[in-house]
């Protein structure tokens, strides 16, 4: 027996004398046995047949964890194999159904710009509050750059000069921050310099986040400065949409 091998290496004495012929291939197949492999596997990687690596292997039961983590991968690769042309095909149907709508959008009108604005502002941006009902800053917070985008574009139609706008990234701590940033100024074309001190959430290892990995930002909040009266507009728009079928019921 090598000094390599450890106690719970040791072969039932039936086996000693098949694996004393060939002490390098047997140790290898120790080693990968002690790694989860499967009898077939380490048959296929060293070399030999399936009965003898079994025969060398079998007093080294697998971790029972390895066991189910090894079947639970072969289960994914079987449903992926089973669903992959279905999801090419629906991958597929949506792309072009995204890029035919798209299309028939074309470019949106003063009118739709300024209500479709006003609506997702409603929706996703600070408002008054029966506590503070003065407090009618336009401050707008959302992660969707198409959002994003859309709500500059609105502000741009009223007539707001970006000079008046005031940038923040708020974002988990444990994420790239300069990378975010410079993500964010990009899109709104403007230098990350000029960007408000980062706002970062802490980072709580109990909460299992799923909006992590290269294409997490954070959220971009949109400050506009002296902003009440074009918050009396977005309310006023709010409310002539609202109101728009009592209008017609009368």
């Amino acid at each position: 027996m090598t000094d390599s091998l450890a106690a719970s290496d040791v072969p039932p004495d039936g086996v000693r004398r098949y694996r004393g012929r060939k002490p390098d291939l047997y140790e290898k197949a120790l080693a990968l046995r002690r790694e989860g492999r499967p009898v077939g596997e380490i048959a296929e990687r060293v070399g030999v047949s399936k009965s003898t690596a079994y025969l060398w292997t079998r007093h080294l039961p697998l971790d029972p964890e390895l066991v189910r983590e090894r079947r639970r991968s072969h289960s994914r690769a079987m449903t992926d194999a089973q669903w992959s042309a279905h999801r090419a095909a629906r991958d597929a149907a949506r792309a072009a159904t995204v890029a035919a709508t798209a299309a028939w959008v074309r470019r949106l009108r003063y009118r739709e710009l300024v209500l479709l604005g006003a609506a997702i502002y409603w929706c996703e941006g600070g408002k008054a509050k029966p506590w503070r009902p003065h407090d009618c800053r336009v401050k707008f917070i959302n992660s969707d750059p198409l959002l994003v985008t859309l709500f500059l574009r609105f502000l741009d139609a009223l007539g707001v000069p970006r000079a008046a706008l005031r940038f923040r990234v708020s974002i988990h701590e444990s994420a790239d921050v300069p990378e975010a940033v410079r993500w964010w100024a990009e899109l709104v074309g403007v230098p990350p310099e000029q960007f408000q001190r980062t706002s970062l959430k802490r980072h709580r290892p109990v909460t299992t986040r799923q909006n992590v990995g290269q294409d997490y930002h954070g959220c971009l909040t949109v400050d506009v400065l002296r902003s009440s009266r074009l918050y009396w507009k977005i309310e006023g728009i709010m409310k002539g949409m609202a109101d728009e079928d009592r209008r017609r019921e009368r």
